[in-house]
């Protein structure tokens, strides 16, 4: 269903709501993933996933997903600095982060790639479907 004008972006049933899902299902991967190239506080984190992504990834906060990641021990606070007044903890990936971070990895490209797959089948899955052969919609909300 398309989004309607003047309806709130992120609702359920619209492209939004689709990317904020993917968003939220991948974050962890995404800060992990970020972690392994070097240490880094939230903010630079979260700096960073915009600069990469061309600003298609956009973060409020990464807080939930370090906390998470922390509590499992897949990261860790790697160091603590006080720059222009501001103290910022620096997080590094732990080794059980890093098989963390390979198994989201592997689980990822087999999900997308199947989605892949599935929806290059466009069109060849039933063959040519014939005018009328089968009802549509005619009903619009």
């Amino acid at each position: 269903m398309a989004q309607k004008p003047g309806e709130p972006a992120g609702k359920s049933g619209t492209a939004a709501g689709m990317k904020d899902a993917m968003k939220k299902a991948t974050t962890e991967m995404l800060v992990l993933f970020l972690l392994r190239q070097k240490s880094m506080y939230v903010y630079e984190m979260i700096q960073e996933m915009a600069r990469i992504s061309g600003g298609v990834l956009t973060f409020n906060t990464l807080y939930l997903a370090i906390y998470r990641l922390q509590e499992h021990g897949y990261i860790c606070e790697a160091e603590k600095r006080i720059t222009d007044n501001r103290a910022r903890v620096y997080f590094a990936i732990t080794e059980s982060g890093q098989i963390y971070l390979r198994e989201l990895r592997a689980e990822f490209a087999l999900l997308t790639g199947v989605i892949g797959k599935i929806l290059e089948q466009d069109g060849k899955l039933y063959g040519e479907k014939a005018d009328g052969e089968d009802a549509e919609c005619t009903k619009q909300n």
